[in-house]
């Protein structure tokens, strides 16, 4: 039975709030962009002069830009797969029953209540070179103090694994409630059959796990491209050197720190088909794996 609203404008009334923040605050930055993409800014951000293709050439035969693509890559493909792979072990331990086990569940959940800014110093104090933990066990070693952001291929894993742990309670939400939709006939039958858990895991459960593990897949490989800004501002500052530069935070550098506007918004255009092509390409390959029961 259909129920139609008594006021036949009701339904768009409702709806108007979302489309104005959709519009004002996606839609119209987003032509934006794409507009100034074409143009170069005066340095006073008095003048434009259109040139067409040349930011995008710049921007692709650019050492720095290539750099960065490179680091961002290494980053997002680490994050994805170390968070996933870590989430889902955490999730299964966690849906086991366990004493303490909500205490368990809430302390590895919070992180993602977090703003990337505050897990940034979290990290950050965590490898100081004068009070951080790390440094303060080496002393009681007669170690000298490191100072960890000093080399870049450290830098790159600390900042890696500051964002694996950012994202660890958002993963574990979905994979316990994933786990937790498993059907117990199966796992039992296979029990009767003589499985052992590791073969009852990886040919049951992760199989009826596919739909959430894609999901999860993409939302972390945009997290690892977009939401990361604020834990390497607050960390390294796309240092040492440009050791981890990604391109979100190149982006902010040259439109907010050497006002490049017209670069800068060729490379958020840049950004966003890259990362649209990515998703295409899972969608289109990736989900082939999919186990839909």
């Amino acid at each position: 039975m259909q129920r139609r609203f008594p006021n036949r404008w009701m339904p768009y009334l409702l709806l108007l709030p979302s489309l104005v923040v959709v519009v004002v605050f996606l839609v119209i930055p987003s032509i934006q962009s794409v507009y100034l993409s074409f143009f170069r800014m005066s340095p006073f951000g008095d003048k434009m002069f259109f040139v067409q293709w040349q930011n995008f050439q710049n921007l692709l035969t650019s050492k720095d830009y290539l750099g960065s693509l490179w680091v961002t890559l290494v980053f997002a493909v680490c994050v994805v797969g170390l968070g996933l792979s870590l989430s889902m072990l955490l999730a299964v331990l966690l849906n086991q029953k366990l004493r303490g086990l909500y205490f368990y569940r809430t302390l590895l959940i919070w992180t993602y209540a977090l703003s990337p800014a505050v897990a940034g110093v979290i990290w950050a104090l965590i490898f100081s070179p004068s009070s951080g933990p790390f440094n303060y066990f080496l002393k009681l070693l007669n170690i000298s103090p490191i100072n960890w952001m000093t080399t870049p291929s450290v830098a790159v894993l600390i900042i890696i694994l500051a964002a694996t742990w950012k994202m660890l309670g958002y993963n574990i939400i979905f994979f316990l409630a994933g786990l937790q939709a498993v059907p117990v006939e199966l796992l039992e039958a296979a029990s009767i059959d003589g499985a052992t858990a590791v073969r009852k895991f990886f040919r049951i459960t992760v199989p009826l796990l596919s739909p959430t593990t894609f999901f999860l897949l993409i939302m972390n490989m945009l997290y690892a491209f977009f939401q990361v800004f604020g834990l390497i501002d607050v960390m390294t500052k796309g240092g040492p050197g440009n050791a981890t530069e990604v391109l979100v935070y190149k982006l902010y550098k040259d439109g907010f720190v050497h006002f490049n506007t017209g670069l800068a918004a060729a490379q958020s255009v840049l950004l966003f088909v890259f990362v649209a092509v990515l998703t295409v390409f899972q969608f289109r390959f990736t989900e082939k794996k999919v186990f839909y029961s």
